[in-house]
């Protein structure tokens, strides 16, 4: 039975995963820093899909989180057949008025945790010739982000290292497909500080959890490297490729405000 470890998995695309990888047929480990939270969701998909679901509650963005995640995982003897690395969170407002511990544990969790995850996992993938690995990315990747400098630059990072470790790995029979979603109704622009911003105000531009999520999984059963999700910001993103870089982060810093 194939078992996936989604990280993020207490609310948004995380608790959508979970449902969709329960339906699927996957037992899941779920892992957020809410106990109440996961258990409640565990306890749902037990029910509704007859699914194994074990939850670890773990802050993430510590630097020893990784490998202390690896060893529990290993302490309870669960092979890890998929890796959903979609924990991460962003934030709104300049630079310099942020507090620079804010903006580590944001390039600790959504960079070097995922990175260190990937790594602990894919060591075992490798062993065994086959896995799974889907990484959450966000259109942000191809653009600056004025206000929101280093989380562009986070995913930035999840994009090109996931396209990367797909070649890298698809000789020992390991699916890496990474997913960029655009705005979305999630808990993250409240999370980011940023329900009041132009992007937010936007309402035609933000879409659905569920339907993304649904996109992820579909493109890594596809074995699609990269998925970008929905029409619209498929070409928002494509556009970065023609347009002066002038405008682009103009229209970002606009966008963000």
């Amino acid at each position: 039975m194939a078992t996936a470890l989604i990280t993020g998995a207490s609310a948004g695309l995380g608790k959508d995963f979970a449902d969709i990888f329960a339906k699927e047929g996957y037992d899941l480990v779920l892992v957020a820093r809410s106990k109440d939270k996961l258990d409640a969701i565990a306890k749902e998909l037990e029910k509704k899909y007859s699914k194994k679901v074990t939850v670890i509650a773990k802050d993430l963005s510590k630097p020893s989180a990784a490998k202390e995640l690896w060893k529990l995982i290993n302490d309870q003897k669960l092979e890890i057949n998929c890796l959903v690395n979609n924990a991460g969170f962003g934030s709104n407002g300049p630079f310099l008025e942020s507090t620079f511990e804010k903006e580590s544990e944001m390039i600790q969790l959504n960079v070097n945790f995922l990175a260190e995850l990937t790594y602990l996992v894919a060591g075992k993938m490798k062993e065994r010739k086959s896995g799974e690995i889907l990484n959450v990315a966000s259109t942000a990747a191809f653009q600056p982000g004025p206000f929101m400098s280093n989380y562009y630059a986070t995913k930035a990072y999840v994009l090109s290292f996931s396209e990367g470790i797909a070649e890298e790995l698809s000789s020992f029979g390991i699916t890496v497909s990474v997913l960029c979603p655009g705005p979305t109704y999630t808990d993250f622009f409240t999370n980011a500080d940023m329900k009041d911003s132009n992007l937010a105000k936007n309402s035609f531009l933000i879409m659905k959890s569920y339907p993304v999520a649904r996109m992820g999984f579909d493109a890594l059963k596809a074995k699609k490297t990269v998925k970008i999700a929905g029409f619209f910001n498929f070409l928002l993103a494509q556009s970065t490729r023609f347009s002066p870089r002038f405008l682009i982060r103009k229209i970002a810093k606009m966008l963000n405000q």
